[in-house]
């Protein structure tokens, strides 16, 4: 398997690129959060990659950080989702964002991206929790929210609230809370449904 690929990018057309690698060229399928980041065409890109071999061709598909590929992996893992929609997954929300919309269960938030109704988004929040990749210090991307949110879900689901009843009250809460007053506020919300 092709996992990493380093060489001048030659040609930028979205979703693809062309990278010439000591003389070969690779065309990569990338997601727009990679190609908005690549750098201009003539010079030196590295990209994570990951190859399907499927009857009908090798498709390669290219990311920035190996947080976007590991997510990727994990969208193909899911029925009825191939390639284009984890591409256009990956296109419409950053890593951090996908893992917070999972965590929270919007599934209006995955209903935006083009090519998901609302019966494959709620598979996508159903099938991703507990595995996405948590977002390394290396890729830049920083949750405002799920590890401070997931605190205070557990904190909710240990009192003896339905996971409904907490997902409610933390779309409630401002974006950074911390945990103890984050599970004070919750708690109030609850007590007033």
């Amino acid at each position: 398997m092709i996992g990493r690929l380093s060489g001048i990018l030659i040609e930028k057309n979205p979703p693809q690129i062309t990278l010439d690698v000591h003389g070969v060229g690779y065309d990569i399928d990338v997601p727009m959060s990679t190609y908005y980041h690549l750098p201009a065409a003539g010079e030196k890109a590295s990209l994570h990659t990951h190859l399907i071999v499927r009857e009908d061709g090798h498709f390669l598909y290219g990311f920035l950080s190996q947080d976007e590929r590991a997510a990727f992996r994990q969208l193909l893992k899911i029925s009825g989702v191939g390639a284009r929609i984890a591409l256009a997954v990956l296109s419409g929300l950053s890593v951090a964002e996908l893992a917070q919309a999972v965590v929270m269960q919007e599934a209006g938030r995955l209903m935006k991206v083009p090519g998901i109704g609302k019966k494959t988004a709620e598979r996508l929040l159903l099938e991703l929790r507990d595995r996405l990749p948590k977002a390394s210090a290396s890729s830049g991307a920083a949750v405002a929210l799920p590890d401070a949110g997931s605190d205070i879900m557990n904190a909710l689901l240990a009192l003896g609230y339905s996971e409904r009843e907490a997902v409610a009250a933390m779309r409630q809460l401002p974006e950074a809370v911390a945990v103890p007053e984050g599970i004070r506020q919750a708690l109030k919300l609850l007590s007033k449904a």
